[in-house]
């Protein structure tokens, strides 16, 4: 374990609650840097606490290039490549939100984001492209740091970076006060200037100072001299995605092909601000009290929706300023038009039951937008559990899977 175990735990007072996250999930430790698993990447997006406290564990050389060695290439990924790495393999903490922003991003945005990272134009990301963004997110969190103590900045900048950085030259000076409001903004607007600044001549720097990461190995090989192609890159998000859905999914189906209605409301809630969730539980349980269940195919369809909410959210202004609720035929019709993503009849009226808080079948901008922007923030709020009421006919279909 990492040596001045009690000084490092102070340095939570010093890192932003992305930070703070990252390090409450790492388990590992290389060289002062600290590191996700694949199991803990899921864990901290599926999970409020880690299932046990953690503790960093030191990784030698050695044990680092065997867990490199064993990361398949991109061209054997799938939708189970997380879960089957589980402890084998390094996650940076740059990669770590660069693989958030993965999770919310609609797939019309796959290509955006591949071409942000191919700042030459040739089709094609190299290594040292992708670096680029170890940058980028270094900037972006330099310009917010906390005021406070500069050894202890110093030692959170290694730990979650790798090396020591000097922060005067990329501090906002007075007249900046215009940041981005997401990593994915400072993505979408810092990488497509990188050929034009010093960040390209940096991530030559940082290629050849930092260790290679199990996603590194995964998309340029094992000597780093592999290119990533879009169809390749698009895969990975759509299998990433597919993943985490496929967890949350499976955690409340017990192994059956379905989840109840009420499961499906406490997923959607979760990640919530909700006050009274109790009161929406409520309302759906006495609105639809026959269980039919939400396949696995709905349940993807419905957050592919989520990540095109911005759009969605257009239409729904329309119907807003017109003051006007919106109904169920009308709430299909702007999902499709605005997202391309097809929603089940049954899965509508789901929606509909659980957030119709007023009971008049119309779904106003306050009653669902509102919330469902705060179910976007996966794992960048605080998780705030729900209580969870059975109803006899899930209790009995468990309990005939469970014999």
């Amino acid at each position: 374990v990492t040596e001045n175990r009690s000084d490092l735990e102070d340095l939570h007072l010093y890192a932003t609650p992305r930070e703070q996250r990252f390090r409450r999930f790492a388990s590992l430790e290389f060289e002062g840097q600290l590191y996700m698993t694949p199991y803990d990447f899921i864990q901290a997006v599926t999970n409020d606490e880690p299932k046990c406290a953690k503790k960093w564990r030191s990784l030698s050389k050695q044990e680092l290039n065997q867990i490199l060695m064993e990361t398949p290439p991109v061209w054997k990924g799938s939708s189970k490549l997380f879960r089957n790495l589980n402890e084998k393999g390094v996650i940076s903490y740059t990669e770590y939100l660069f693989l958030l922003c993965i999770l919310t991003k609609p797939h019309a945005g796959f290509r955006i984001a591949f071409n942000m990272f191919d700042t030459d134009g040739n089709e094609m990301v190299d290594k040292k492209e992708f670096l680029v963004l170890q940058e980028i997110f270094r900037k972006k969190n330099e310009k917010r740091e906390r005021k406070g103590d500069e050894e202890k900045r110093a030692m959170l900048r290694l730990q979650l970076y790798g090396y020591h950085t000097s922060t005067n030259s990329v501090l906002k000076t007075e007249g900046e006060d215009l940041v981005p409001r997401s990593y994915w903004d400072t993505l979408r607007r810092s990488t497509s200037q990188a050929l034009f600044s010093d960040l390209a001549e940096r991530a030559d720097d940082i290629s050849s100072s930092l260790s290679d990461t199990t996603l590194l190995v995964h998309f340029f090989g094992k000597k780093g001299k592999a290119e990533l192609n879009f169809e390749d890159f698009y895969r990975f998000m759509d299998n990433l995605q597919t993943e985490v859905l496929e967890i949350e999914f499976l955690s409340y189906s017990n192994g059956m092909n379905t989840i109840s209605e009420e499961d499906f409301a406490h997923i959607l809630l979760r990640y919530t601000n909700v006050e009274n969730t109790s009161s929406y539980l409520e309302n759906m349980r006495c609105r639809i009290p026959e269980e039919k269940g939400i396949t696995f195919d709905e349940f993807r369809s419905f957050f592919q929706f989520l990540n095109n909410l911005e759009d969605f959210t257009i239409a729904m202004q329309m119907y807003n300023f017109a003051s006007r609720s919106i109904g169920q035929d009308e709430f299909k019709r702007a999902v499709y038009v605005a997202t391309g993503v097809k929603l089940s009849p049954h899965l509508v009226n789901t929606v509909f039951k659980i957030f119709d808080v007023d009971r008049d079948d119309q779904l106003s901008y306050k009653e669902f937008i509102g919330i469902m922007k705060d179910r976007l923030n996966r794992g960048f709020r605080g998780y705030k559990p729900i209580q969870r009421y059975t109803t006899f006919k899930s209790c009995v279909r468990k309990e005939l899977y469970s014999r």
